[in-house]
């Protein structure tokens, strides 16, 4: 006679006076026994119990154990359900029969002596196992026992955020939060929106000390409970419902260098993602300060700007006069610098909003250029600089669509850069060319080059090579441009185009599409 049974099983045969007579009747009549269970901390004493009533080298122990059933020479039955002992299936068929008999070999001939097992739990110590589970209901089943046996500690890494959504329907949030509140340390790391949002707000109110962090989106899982046991999920279906849709496998183990390497793992990826949210809200602050300082700043510029002007007109003598030129220029100056960080705050928040209208690039290069040779740079130094530009319009007219003072804002800063690192009686030369439905835009100078050092990060903040610049010009201008469409890029010119001091200079270039209803263009503007 053979049995095998889940944890359950063992206090199921117990509970039937009937069958403890017939299991002590048939040891009187020397019938061969055997028996196979999961042995558990919860049936240990049942499991004592058989031992004592039967040899206990013919009991067992297996995690193995998918059913419950029972056989001799010629008959099987098996349980339908635990639920309903009354309910089973018979067969004494001989094939179905020397079938469940294979089945049952193959089970105790991988199991452990149930003295073993016993000993290990009593003893607080375990044989190590390291599984990997592709029956996706046991993989469920070991998922909810872990959860239910938490006392000390739980790590627990959801795939994505859905996997946080199956594990509250199988109860292992409610197991966690129950352990929480005992006193286990819980640790959760999952990606956080508005698809598990109830859940999170639900764990927080009802065990506040279980700690979640934003993190994961993969494709693998990770849970371990009571650093001792650990199970590795690989997600098949990420956006199944049910957990048993959604697994592909799972690797379940004990053993402490799995346990060490899961738990480094976790701490790692953990560790990671604290330092992450700290420096996120560090920026934060930062760019929270930028901002109101800017505005700040921002308020009473234009007063002084005002106020000189009005009393620069009012002057005649010519020493008062410069040295309110002096004072507007710096105004000027800290007015650019005050609008660069706002606009790299409206940047990095999505906000730089932009105007969409039709314009022809030509007059906004030239318009722009204008206003910068009367500006110069605001270093006395640069504004006694004299400096030619040639301008090579190709074609004459190209009309697109966009921010033109954003544009404008583009065309500013090139030619500015162009102009501070030109010497004087440098030259600056500003072309567009028309290729392949976008227009480019050049501006070309015969400075000193751009610098190798900073050449890879020539368009990110605050990259400047010189005392005079902030390093945002070039960053603003790489995202005006992108969210126009086009994109800005820079190269050294060759060595054959060397100045007469050696300087090579370097050429600075931005493309936008063009717009192809010209004439229409041209009507709505004369209409």
């Amino acid at each position: 006679m053979a049995i095998c049974g889940n944890s359950r099983f063992p206090l199921l045969l117990l509970s039937f006076e009937s069958i403890r007579k017939a299991i002590v009747d048939a040891k009187n009549r020397g019938i061969g026994q055997r028996y196979a269970f999961e042995i558990t901390k919860d049936n240990i004493n049942n499991c004592k119990e058989l031992t004592r009533m039967v040899d206990n080298l013919q009991i067992r122990h297996s995690d193995q154990i998918e059913s419950s059933f029972a056989l001799n020479e010629g008959e099987f039955l098996s349980l339908i359900t635990m639920k309903d002992p009354h309910q089973a299936i018979y067969s004494n068929a001989r094939e179905i029969v020397e079938q469940e008999w294979r089945i049952f070999e193959t089970i105790w001939n991988r199991s452990l002596l149930a003295r073993s097992k016993i000993k290990d739990i009593q003893e607080g110590t375990e044989s190590e196992f390291l599984e990997v589970i592709y029956d996706a209901r046991k993989a469920r089943d070991i998922y909810i026992d872990l959860a239910r046996s938490v006392d000390t500690e739980a790590l627990l890494l959801f795939s994505n955020s859905k996997s946080m959504i199956r594990a509250d329907r199988l109860g292992v949030v409610d197991y966690l939060i129950k352990a929480s509140r005992k006193g286990a340390s819980i640790k959760i790391i999952c990606p956080k929106n508005e698809e598990n949002a109830e859940i999170i707000k639900h764990i927080s109110e009802r065990a506040p000390r279980i700690r979640i962090i934003n993190g994961g989106d993969s494709h693998s899982g990770l849970f371990i409970v009571n650093n001792s046991k650990f199970i590795r999920f690989e997600i098949k279906e990420r956006e199944a419902e049910d957990f048993t849709d959604a697994i592909g496998f799972i690797v379940y183990s004990n053993t402490k260098v799995s346990i060490y390497s899961a738990r480094s793992f976790f701490e790692l990826l953990w560790n990671e993602r604290v330092q992450y949210e700290k420096l996120k809200e560090a920026d934060e602050m930062k760019s929270e300060f930028i901002n109101v300082a800017a505005h700040e700043l921002r308020t009473p510029i234009q007063p002084i700007l005002s106020l000189v002007g009005l009393m620069r007109s009012d002057l005649e003598d010519s020493i008062y006069k410069n040295s309110l030129d002096i004072i507007m220029r710096n105004a000027k100056r800290l007015q650019r610098l005050t609008d660069n960080i706002l606009d790299v705050t409206m940047i990095e928040s999505r906000s730089l909003g932009l105007k969409q209208e039709h314009f022809n690039l030509k007059d906004v290069i030239t318009n722009t250029i204008n206003d910068a040779m009367i500006l110069g740079d605001s270093s006395s130094n640069n504004r006694n600089k004299k400096t030619n530009i040639r301008l090579c319009y190709e074609p004459k007219d190209s009309f697109v669509e966009g921010d033109e003072g954003r544009i404008s804002q583009v065309v500013y800063n090139l030619v500015n850069n162009a102009f501070k690192f030109s010497k004087d009686g440098g030259v600056i030369t500003v072309n567009t060319k028309l290729e392949d439905n976008m227009i480019i835009v050049s501006v070309k100078d015969t400075g000193l080059g751009i610098d190798p050092k900073i050449f890879s990060k020539l368009f990110s903040k605050f990259e400047a090579k010189s005392f005079s610049g902030t390093g945002l010009g070039l960053y603003i201008s790489k995202n005006i441009i992108e969210a126009h469409g086009g994109r800005i890029w820079a190269e050294n010119n060759n060595n054959n185009n060397k100045t007469v001091s050696g300087e090579r200079g370097a050429t600075f270039y931005f493309s936008l599409p063009v717009l192809h209803d010209v004439k229409g263009y041209h009507n709505k503007m004369y209409s």
